[in-house]
């Protein structure tokens, strides 16, 4: 089963996700009415969340590097 494409792909949106939540807790983007809109907290929720999507990454490309050596 070919699961570690899709783990990859899940850890790069966690990222994404993680890059928009922070930018929105420093008031750079997204509109002034969310509740994340400069709010300090997002700012560390967004970087724990861009840093767990890496793990979830690291951890995709370690399934397809032990596969391949099947």
């Amino acid at each position: 089963m070919k699961i570690a494409k899709p783990v990859i792909i899940l850890g790069i949106i966690v990222i994404v996700a993680g890059i928009i939540f922070h930018l929105q807790g420093q008031a750079k983007i997204g509109p002034e009415s969310s509740f994340m809109y400069s709010n300090p907290e997002w700012i560390t929720y967004g970087q724990q969340i861009a840093i767990s999507g890496i793990f979830i990454i690291g951890f995709g490309v370690i399934l397809k590097i032990s596969k391949s050596n099947w």
